[in-house]
C-alpha cells in the first residue's frame, strides 16, 4: 500500500502513471464514487419520505418537477459510476492514464479534468470529428 503526501499533486516531471501518480488517482476516483453514491443515498431517503401532499396544483407540478430531475441526475450519478468502476479496473490492470486506441498517455491535466477519461485529447478529437462526419450523413 502506497501512502501518498498530503500535499501530493502529479507533475509533469515524473514518471508517468509511477505508483505515485497510480494511488493519487485511484483515491481520486474511490472518492468521488463515495461521494455519488452518498447522495444517491440521500435522494433515495428523500424520495422515500412518502408521497407528494401539496394541496395547490402549481406547488404540485413543482415538486413533481423536482422529482423528475433529481431522478435524471440520479441515472447520470448511476452511469458515472459505472465509468468510475471501469477506470478503477483499469488503475488495477495496470492500464489506467493511457488511451485505449493509441496506448498514449492520456496526460495529467485531462485525468486531473476528468479521472475517467479513456482516450487522449488527440484522439477523442478524432472519435468527435467521426461522429459528426457520419451524423450529417
Amino acid at each position: 500500500m502506497i501512502t501518498l503526501p498530503p500535499d501530493y499533486r502529479p507533475s509533469e516531471d515524473e514518471e508517468f502513471m509511477n505508483p505515485l501518480q497510480t494511488e493519487y488517482f485511484r483515491q481520486k476516483l474511490l472518492k468521488w464514487r463515495a461521494d455519488l453514491l452518498k447522495e444517491a443515498g440521500d435522494t433515495l431517503a428523500s424520495l422515500s419520505e412518502g408521497g407528494i401532499h401539496e394541496a395547490d396544483i402549481t406547488d404540485r407540478a413543482s415538486v413533481e418537477t423536482d422529482r423528475a430531475l433529481e431522478l435524471r441526475t440520479r441515472d447520470r450519478a448511476r452511469k458515472l459510476i459505472g465509468k468510475i468502476n471501469l477506470a478503477l479496473q483499469r488503475v488495477e490492470n495496470g492500464t489506467y492514464g493511457y488511451c485505449e486506441e493509441t496506448g498514449e498517455p492520456i496526460g495529467l491535466k485531462r485525468l486531473e479534468a476528468r479521472p475517467i477519461a479513456t482516450l487522449s485529447i488527440e484522439a477523442q478529437e478524432q472519435h468527435e470529428r467521426m461522429e459528426k462526419t457520419h451524423r450529417d450523413d
